[in-house]
């Protein structure tokens, strides 16, 4: 998976190669909203979450309101 370029759907399981990168970020404001804002501790989140989809890390973002 290259988090830079490949599509991020629902269904991409979170790896442990994972990286924040404008395509993460892209799919989280497209899913959350324009507003959506990484964290230091929803990044620390999705590093130790390998396995889980991003529709699990799309739900915790919005649980913790990264999103206004």
């Amino acid at each position: 998976m290259d988090w830079h370029s490949d599509p991020i759907s629902l269904d991409t399981e979170i790896l442990k190669s994972y990286k924040m990168t404008q395509n993460v970020r892209r799919f989280f404001r497209q899913h959350i909203g324009e507003n959506f804002h990484f964290n230091r501790d929803f990044m620390a989140w999705m590093k130790t979450n390998i396995g889980l989809t991003m529709q699990d890390a799309v739900n915790e973002a919005k649980r913790r309101k990264l999103a206004g």
